[in-house]
């Protein structure tokens, strides 16, 4: 897991560290909680969800802030609803916007539409000034089927970006060896990721960074701040403030992740040198 490290300057058999906030532009609770995270605390980058209500003005925000594009073929709240940015019949369910799983998206999705749906949100963050630095797969809805991985690795090699792949196993789940076909492409990717899904959010962050394996982790984090909007429309919401409060805010964190003596890292190290070759 040395390798990777190399590539970036850091010495061989070291740890290195990438916090990334996701589902920037899916709402305001959102959008204010990932600014701090970044401005104030331990976060390093942020995926935008373009097609979300609240993008635009994550866009103009974090105008001067790398960003990546988290590649949205889902909108899995019951009552708050996003769809595609593309003409794209297939990408509907029944009250118009994107279905709530990916099983159903993997179900009825027209490979066509989404490759278009996804370049599509790619070119309007760049139409909005974004500097963009990865592509994410919102729900792995992109990463656990071979044929919707294809469009996510071609895009990621038109685009030359980097990209987020899998937890420990998770090729395995998906049953084709996506890791191994992404670095055979020369597609960069961290080598481990660590989820925050639930509570209690600093448990999970701690003991993430104080076990680092060797290489480059990836530890993705989904902050908000305490809205009344927020509490109706997620029900995970504890979860996000939990984690807002935490990453941008938290002395106790932030010195964990100094004490872990990792290589502080964003994706934009990665895009820069994937293009290197």
């Amino acid at each position: 897991m040395s390798e990777l490290l190399e590539r970036l300057g850091q010495a061989p058999g070291g740890r290195g560290l990438i916090i990334a906030c996701d589902n920037l532009g899916q709402s305001h609770a959102a959008n204010a909680a990932v600014a701090e995270c970044l401005d104030i605390g331990v976060a390093a980058t942020a995926s935008l969800m373009v097609p979300c209500p609240w993008a635009r003005d994550a866009a103009r925000r974090f105008a001067r802030t790398p960003v990546g594009v988290e590649l949205t073929l889902n909108a899995e709240f019951d009552n708050y609803r996003w769809g595609p940015i593309t003409q794209a019949p297939s990408l509907l369910d029944g009250d118009g916007g994107f279905p709530r799983t990916p099983a159903d998206a993997w179900e009825h999705s027209d490979l066509d539409e989404v490759r278009r749906e996804c370049r599509a949100q790619i070119e309007r963050a760049r139409q909005w000034g974004s500097e963009l630095t990865h592509l994410s797969p919102h729900l792995d809805t992109l990463l656990m089927r071979p044929e919707f991985f294809d469009v996510y690795l071609d895009l990621a090699l038109e685009m030359e970006l980097p990209i987020r792949l899998g937890e420990g196993g998770q090729d395995r789940r998906a049953g084709f060896p996506f890791r191994r076909l992404a670095a055979e492409a020369g597609v960069l990717s961290p080598d481990h990721l660590v989820r925050i899904r639930s509570r209690p959010a600093r448990r999970t962050l701690e003991e993430a960074v104080e076990n680092l394996a060797p290489g480059v982790t990836e530890l993705v984090v989904s902050p908000a701040i305490d809205t009344p909007e927020l509490r109706e429309m997620d029900p995970g919401w504890l979860s996000r403030v939990e984690q807002y409060l935490l990453v941008a805010h938290d002395p106790g964190l932030a010195a964990a992740v100094g004490r872990s003596g990792a290589a502080m890292l964003c994706y934009a190290d990665l895009r820069d040198a994937q293009r290197r070759g």
